[in-house]
C-alpha cells in the first residue's frame, strides 16, 4: 500500500506542478523535478509520514528500479536517432562536436579544480580534483530529450544534438574509468595500466556487443507478432532484458568489467530501428506508453537532490565554480567543434547551451567515486550533487531557450491552440 501510494503522489505532485510551470513557460521537465523536491525529504517528507512522502534519502533509493528502468527506455529512444539515413547527414559531425565539446569540458574543469586543490589542499585532493574533471563529461541525456519531445523541436540542431548527447556517455564512461584509475593509483602509490586503460575499452565494447544481440533478436522475434500491442509488448520486454543484464559483472584476468545499461539500451535502439521496417511506428507507441514512467523518474530524481551540501561553505564555493567552468568548457567546445565541422551558425551558437543538464551518469559516477575513495569519494559525491541540483532545474530552461532561438522550437499563439484543440476533441 504504501508503495503504491507513493507512486500516485509522485504522479500528481508531477502533473499539478506541470500546470504551474506552465503559466511560466518553463519546461515539464522543471516541474517533475520541482514536485519531487516538494515530496522530498526537506519539504513533506518532514512530516515523516512514508508514502505521503519520501522521508529520507534512503527511502527514494527503495524506488531505485523506476529509475533504471526509465534510463534504459530513455537510451533506447535515443538508439532510434541513430539512422543511418540520418547519420549519413550529421554523423561524421556528431561524433567530431562530441569530442570537443566533453574533452573541453573536462579539460577546463581538471585544470581548475587542480589549481583549486593547490589553494586548498587537503579540502581538495589531487584524486578528488581528477573525478571532477571525468565527470563533468557527462551530459543528462533524459532531461534534453523531454524538451525536445514536450516541444516537438526540428531542425538541424536537434538533428545532432540527440546523437551527442548519446555519445557524450560513451565518452564520460571511458574517462572516468581512467581518471578514477590513476586517482586510485596516487591514493594507492601503484599505478596498473590494465585497470586503468583496458577496463573501459572492455565495458564500452561488451555494453555495445550486447546491445546489438539484443536488437538483432528482438527485430527477429518481431517477425512472429502482428498486433501493434504484442510488438509493443516484445520491445518492451527487450527494454527491460537488457537493464538486467546489464547490471552483471564480469571478472576477467582479475578485473571486474561491468555494463552500462545506457550503452546497451541505446545499441538496441540504434539496431532495432536500422532492422526493423516498422520501428518509427512503434517508437510512437512506446513513447505513449513510457510517459507516465518518465515523469515518475523525474519526481524522484528531484526527490533525491541533496540540500544539505549548502550547509558546507567549501563545497558551495567548488560547486559554484564547477558549474561555471563546466558550462564555459561546454560551450567552447561545442562551439569550436561546430565551426570546425562547418555547421550551421545556430548550432556553433546555441549547442553548447543544450548541453548543460547533468543527472543520472554523473550521479552514477559520483556514487562509484564514494565506493572507491573513501572521504574524498563523499566530497565529489557532494560536489556533483550540488551541480546537478544547479543543472536540472535550470538545464532545461536552457535548453528549451536555446532551440527556440534556433528557430526550432514554433511558438503558436493562443487561438490557434485553441483552434487545434477545439478539432481535435470534435474528431474525437
Amino acid at each position: 500500500m504504501e508503495q503504491l501510494f507513493a507512486l500516485s503522489v509522485c504522479l500528481l505532485a508531477g502533473l499539478l506542478m506541470s500546470r504551474v510551470v506552465k503559466k511560466l513557460k518553463l519546461p515539464a521537465v522543471t516541474a517533475y523535478l520541482v514536485g519531487g523536491i516538494l515530496i522530498g525529504p526537506y519539504c513533506l517528507g518532514r512530516l515523516g509520514i512514508r508514502g505521503l512522502g519520501f522521508v529520507s534519502n534512503e527511502n527514494v533509493v527503495e524506488y531505485k528500479i523506476i529509475s533504471e528502468v526509465a534510463l534504459g527506455f530513455i537510451a533506447f529512444s535515443i538508439g532510434n536517432e541513430f539512422r543511418l539515413s540520418q547519420l549519413k547527414k550529421t554523423g561524421r559531425q556528431a561524433t567530431v562536436v562530441a569530442f570537443f565539446e566533453a574533452l573541453t569540458a573536462t579539460f577546463l574543469v581538471t585544470i581548475v579544480m587542480i589549481l583549486l586543490h593547490m589553494v586548498l589542499g587537503d579540502k581538495l585532493s589531487l584524486p578528488a580534483a581528477l573525478l571532477l574533471g571525468a565527470i563533468a563529461t557527462a551530459t543528462a541525456p533524459a532531461a534534453t530529450l523531454m524538451v525536445v519531445r514536450q516541444y516537438k523541436a526540428k531542425g538541424s540542431l536537434t538533428d545532432i544534438l540527440l546523437p551527442i548527447v548519446a555519445l557524450d556517455d560513451a565518452i564520460a564512461l571511458a574517462a572516468f574509468a581512467i581518471f578514477s584509475g590513476i586517482a586510485g593509483a596516487i591514493n594507492m602509490g601503484h599505478f596498473d595500466l590494465a585497470s586503468v586503460l583496458l577496463a573501459p575499452i572492455l565495458e564500452i565494447i561488451f555494453s555495445l556487443a550486447l546491445g546489438a544481440a539484443l536488437g538483432a533478436v528482438l527485430t527477429f522475434c518481431e517477425k512472429f507478432f502482428y498486433s501493434n500491442s504484442k510488438r509493443l509488448s516484445i520491445c518492451l520486454t527487450f527494454v527491460l532484458l537488457a537493464v538486467a543484464i546489464s547490471m552483471l559483472e564480469l571478472n576477467i584476468g582479475g578485473m571486474t568489467v561491468g555494463f552500462s545499461s545506457l550503452l546497451v539500451c541505446m545499441m538496441l535502439g540504434t539496431v532495432f530501428c536500422n532492422m526493423c521496417n516498422f520501428s518509427e511506428e512503434l517508437m510512437s507507441k512506446t513513447d505513449q506508453w513510457t510517459a507516465p514512467v518518465f515523469i515518475l523518474f523525474f519526481v524522484l530524481s528531484g526527490a533525491e537532490l541533496e540540500f544539505s551540501v549548502f550547509t558546507d561553505v567549501a563545497i558551495v564555493g567548488v560547486g559554484i565554480v564547477y558549474v561555471l567552468v563546466r558550462s564555459l568548457g561546454k560551450y567552447i567546445g561545442a562551439s569550436a567543434g561546430s565551426k570546425l565541422m562547418k555547421c550551421d551558425d545556430k548550432i556553433v551558437k546555441y549547442l553548447g547551451i543544450t548541453l548543460l543538464p547533468q543527472a543520472g551518469v554523473a550521479l552514477g559516477m559520483s556514487l562509484a567515486a564514494t565506493e572507491t575513495m573513501g572521504e574524498q569519494g563523499i566530497l565529489v559525491r557532494n560536489i556533483t550533487l550540488f551541480a546537478v541540483l544547479i543543472y536540472e532545474l535550470v538545464g532545461p530552461m536552457f535548453t528549451k531557450i536555446a532551440l527556440t532561438k534556433a528557430g526550432e522550437i514554433s511558438v503558436k499563439p493562443e487561438v490557434v491552440k485553441r483552434v487545434n484543440t477545439g478539432r481535435e476533441r470534435h474528431e474525437r
